[in-house]
């Protein structure tokens, strides 16, 4: 009995300590807390590793490389495995780089408030209270004290149906971002070595055009 007794008070601590652990937010504290973290960074540096998988593709493709961002609407995504390609917005236009291609896609950043695409989301491009509806989710993994929130953009232009975020529970850093598109399919960034507020240069996200590409314009190509 002695025992029994022993072993039920154990287990009402653990239950005890999880329980405290694992109490989730309210969605609008989630929401707020993110959006205040993200308006104190003024650019940032990862690593990231992606993944695509449905959709347009019968397999999945893993890629990785290295992401900088830096307000207002400036990213360069530079891939280098499998093989190396870029993705660079100046604040104006976006450069789609694929030098084993000897080919530049060049269109527009889209002018709409709102975060069109995932890569604007990230540039700090829009605001969560306003450009979207929002719901916390569980994570796959019982035992993950990760936070899960689910995006859906209000506007109709979005190049994406939904986004979710797997976010940090202390610091409210976003870990993963995966994006579903209207194909089914699941584009996942994974994001590691978060380099806050380095003091990146303009001159990171600047694109000068390699001699002896093709290059084409496509208003319609964003990333």
């Amino acid at each position: 009995m002695r025992k029994q007794c022993i072993s039920f008070i154990a287990v009402l601590c653990v239950s005890a300590t999880i329980n405290s652990q694992t109490t989730s937010p309210s969605v609008e504290t989630v929401i707020s807390r993110l959006q205040s973290r993200y308006d104190r960074l003024n650019d940032f540096s990862a690593d990231f590793h992606h993944t695509y998988a449905g959709g347009l593709l019968s397999t999945t493709d893993t890629e990785r490389g290295i992401v900088h961002v830096k307000k207002p609407g400036r990213w360069r995504f530079n891939y280098s495995i499998p093989e190396e390609k870029s993705f660079i917005s100046n604040g104006r236009s976006i450069f789609s780089y694929f030098p084993q291609d000897q080919q530049v896609i060049i269109s527009q950043l889209p002018t709409s408030p709102g975060a069109s695409t995932p890569a604007l989301f990230l540039s700090g491009v829009g605001n969560l209270h306003r450009d979207f509806t929002t719901e916390t989710l569980k994570p796959v993994d019982s035992d993950s004290t990760s936070l899960m929130l689910r995006l859906t953009p209000i506007a109709d232009n979005a190049n994406y149906e939904f986004l979710i975020l797997t976010l940090d529970p202390e610091t409210f850093d976003i870990k993963v971002m995966a994006t579903t598109d209207f194909q089914g399919g699941v584009s996942t960034y994974r994001f590691s070595n978060l380099k806050e507020n380095p003091g990146l240069s303009d001159t990171v996200f600047e694109f000068d055009i390699p001699q002896d590409v093709e290059v084409i314009t496509d208003d319609s190509f964003t990333r």
